[in-house]
């Protein structure tokens, strides 16, 4: 396998910038730029020169790992040098003229972690949305994949499925064919497949890392854009006096208080014969049935039925009393509008998983969910029971990565930058 490089923090200029190098080649590629290196684990100050001219580059901090003891599981050397273009340059193309070595690919070091075994594909994933997190919800949920939390999880499941699964075996070299089947093992099947049912019926982590689906619907000329700007601070949807000005729905990402939400202006939902605000009509409706949470804004009596529903009456600085349970607002004065988002945060929290707790995702629920199917399916013959044992233990490999996921791991690290 080839040795790497990489700038792995940010881009320059910066007061520090740490260049990455893994690989069998690594401490023989560091020697040619470094001289002698520290011992493992352990950081001394070299000076930097070209292995071809000699030229003088940089002091910089030489950090060594020896496999398998680092991030990759492979030799790895860490130069932190300054901070400045021209020597984050002169750094990699140095390194570039050192035979054997190639510069990494987006991803690269933690695709190596996963497949020498220092992280499994859960993990991976965490780190991913590590990278990619912009709220403090979004990283404590990230952190706890990264940090194994459903690995350890995962390993516990295992390991009482191997042991279902040596009671199985067991049974069928061993049991008489009339003994029945060990009521344990029945039990054993179904507990596991009972705790896997409540893991997926816990909040999941789409509403955490795309946002919370706020959706702002109601009749046309009711007020939604203008809310949606007051909210927004700024005129992101199109207002006028003229019924059935939004044809098309708007969306803006926004951060209350730490959640993310996605806050999604829609067109007056009405009965109408223009081709052209049918279609938004009718995506208005669908992003009704699909919203987390719905700000209504037209009278009760009209209101979609939704668990997590937010009465309000726009316009309040023009006069009219409110209908009963229905929030006074004006986008003009500003009334309402911080009861508002204080009611919409509320609803957001309950539909996002607990801060810190493990949420799962897409992947990782379908997975989890095929394990239980597995251990689900009732029979009374025992070589039936171990093969359903067989299937939700390959469900597992498939969760944590051991098997069927290349298609996964390729679009998985494609998210990484250059460096991670």
């Amino acid at each position: 396998m080839d040795t790497i490089f990489a700038l792995s923090s940010g881009r320059p200029p910066a007061a520090i910038a740490v260049v990455r190098i893994s690989g069998a080649g690594a401490h023989k590629a560091a020697r040619a730029i470094a001289g002698g290196l520290p011992p493992a684990r352990c950081v001394a100050v070299r000076e930097l020169r070209h292995p071809e001219s000699g030229e003088r580059l940089d002091e910089a901090l030489v950090v060594r790992f020896d496999a398998p003891a680092s991030s990759t599981g492979e030799d790895s050397i860490e130069l932190h040098c300054h901070g400045g273009r021209a020597v984050v340059d002169a750094v990699l193309e140095a390194l570039g003229e050192v035979e054997g070595l190639r510069a990494a690919e987006p991803g690269e070091f933690t695709r190596r972690a996963f497949e020498n075994g220092r992280i499994d594909l859960t993990e991976a994933e965490g780190l991913a949305d590590l990278i990619e997190a912009e709220t403090e919800s979004q990283r404590k949920a990230a952190l706890a994949l990264a940090e194994g939390g459903l690995r350890r999880q995962i390993a516990e499941w295992q390991d009482r499925l191997l042991g279902l699964s040596a009671m199985a075996e067991r049974a069928i070299d061993y049991d008489e064919e009339d003994a029945g089947i060990d009521p344990a093992l029945v039990e054993g099947c179904a507990g596991l497949a009972a705790e896997l049912r409540a893991w997926l019926e816990r909040p999941r982590a789409e509403p955490l890392k795309d946002g919370v689906r706020v959706v702002v619907a109601g009749p046309p000329n009711a007020g939604k854009s203008s809310l949606v700007n007051a909210i927004v601070g700024e005129e992101r949807a199109i207002v006028t006096a003229i019924p059935g000005t939004t044809r098309d729905h708007i969306e803006v990402p926004l951060a209350l208080n730490g959640v993310p939400v996605l806050l999604t202006d829609t067109a007056g939902l009405r009965v109408t014969e223009d081709e052209v605000e049918k279609i938004g009509v009718a995506r208005s409706e669908a992003l009704v049935d699909r919203a987390d949470v719905l700000v209504w804004t037209g009278d009760a009596a009209s209101a979609p039925g939704h668990p997590r529903r937010i009465l309000v009456q726009t316009k309040a600085d023009l006069g009219g009393e409110a209908e009963a349970g229905a929030l006074p607002t004006s986008s003009t004065t500003g009334e309402g509008l911080k009861d508002l988002l204080h009611r919409i945060g509320e609803l957001a929290r309950s539909v996002l998983p607990a801060e810190g707790t493990i949420a799962l995702n897409r992947r990782q629920a379908l997975h989890l969910a095929e394990a239980a199917a597995s251990l689900s399916q009732r029979t009374g013959d025992v070589v039936l029971i171990a093969e359903n044992l067989r299937g939700a233990r390959s469900a597992f490999d498939q969760l944590t990565g051991r098997a069927g996921v290349e298609d996964v791991l390729d679009a998985l690290f494609s998210r990484f930058c250059l460096g991670k």
